[in-house]
């Protein structure tokens, strides 16, 4: 067997057992006429993201609560149907939001917020989540770990404070490209770093 042979056996037997880990800061998505009124056109992709055909945009905002306000938030793009807003729970308490914790585009009933650009602001009477960590995870990769859409896990994070996260939500798509999402929070509890790894438990 020759070595790329081999690099690629033991890359294929490593994503059998491990799933590579991204900590995931606080961010928001906006419509198409929201970024019109935030920055007077669409977003400007800066650089590409993990999943395909996400990207984060060159523009900023300023995220407002109740009790205070975040400048400087990261938008990713594309624009999407709804906006919505992730924080930590830390940030919500920073805001005076209490975000509940839930998977990406499960908005209804959530907290408000302002969304304020160089040319405009917004206001969200919904839209403000704590992302519940989860696995963006291809067909490929679920198959060869017999895991499914909607699926709840525990994972075991190798990082400088290995911990069991339990209820990580197991999402299967041909649009996603393998990775663990975990918020700030739960990032600096265990210590990641890039290019740490969890494995999904029995």
């Amino acid at each position: 067997m020759n070595n790329e042979a081999l690099e690629q056996t033991v890359d294929r037997v490593f994503r059998r057992l491990f799933v590579p880990l991204e900590a995931s800061g606080r961010h928001v998505h906006v419509t198409k006429e929201q970024a019109a009124i935030l920055f007077g056109h669409e977003l400007t992709p800066r650089r590409p993201l993990s999943q395909p055909g996400q990207y984060l945009a060159q523009e900023r905002v300023t995220l407002r609560g109740p009790k205070g306000e975040m400048e400087n938030v990261a938008v990713l793009g594309p624009e999407r149907k709804a906006a919505q807003v992730e924080i930590s729970l830390t940030d919500g308490r920073t805001l005076g939001i209490d975000p509940p914790v839930r998977l990406s585009g499960s908005v209804l009933g959530s907290p408000g917020a302002q969304l304020i650009g160089p040319k405009g602001s917004v206001r969200l009477e919904e839209g403000v989540i704590c992302a519940q960590r989860h696995i963006h995870m291809t067909p490929e990769d679920a198959k060869n770990m017999g895991l499914k859409d909607k699926q709840s896990v525990k994972l075991k994070v190798y990082t400088g404070r290995p911990v069991i996260f339990e209820d990580v939500v197991v999402r299967v798509s041909r649009d996603f490209e393998t990775f663990v999402h975990l918020d700030y929070d739960e990032a600096n509890a265990c210590g990641f770093e890039n290019g740490d790894f969890g494995r999904i438990l029995p």
